[in-house]
């Protein structure tokens, strides 16, 4: 083997080694972004206002129109469409990829589908009298996709799932 042919077979292996380790870095710069992701979303919605949401939410009987929404919750309306926007946002970073589905599924499936359902005709006669078809879409698009995939695979309990989990 000639000179130019070890000089040749180095470089070969020198960038294949450079490929691996930028391929190794990327997965840990992915993995950091994730973490961070989570620890973010987290900390957003630990605020007395969500849990105000969330609590409004539970109690809110379903195929209430938009009216009787409105003056069943009264002041706390703006409570809802804080979490509205919020959600908006959610679903337009899942859409995007830059949030992970299962991650905003893990925190929060069950309150977007009680917004989903319970709000269905609130955001229809918005959109309606508006005219903006376009209200609140993103989260639509989220709480059906959280639908299609409990309608395959049902939600279970983290507390019975992951009941055998080891420290």
């Amino acid at each position: 083997m000639d000179i130019n042919s070890i000089f040749s077979l180095i470089s070969t292996f020198a960038i294949i080694v450079g490929l691996f380790f930028a391929g190794v870095q990327l997965r840990i710069l992915n993995k950091q972004r994730e973490g961070e992701a989570s620890t973010q979303l987290l900390h957003s919605f630990q605020t007395p206002e969500f849990h105000e949401a969330v609590s409004i939410l539970v109690d809110l009987p379903e195929n209430l129109s938009k009216k009787e929404i409105e003056e069943r919750l009264g002041d706390k309306m703006t409570c809802m469409r804080v979490l509205f926007g919020t959600f908006e946002s959610l679903g337009i970073l899942i859409f995007r990829r830059e949030i992970n589905i299962n991650l905003v599924e893990d925190f929060f499936s069950g309150v977007i589908i009680l917004v989903g359902k319970k709000f269905k005709n609130y955001i229809n006669e918005v959109r309606e009298i508006s005219s903006r078809p376009t209200y609140y879409e993103w989260m639509q698009w989220m709480y059906e996709q959280f639908e299609k995939r409990e309608s395959k695979t049902p939600a279970v309990p983290a507390y019975i799932e992951y009941r055998s989990w080891k420290v």
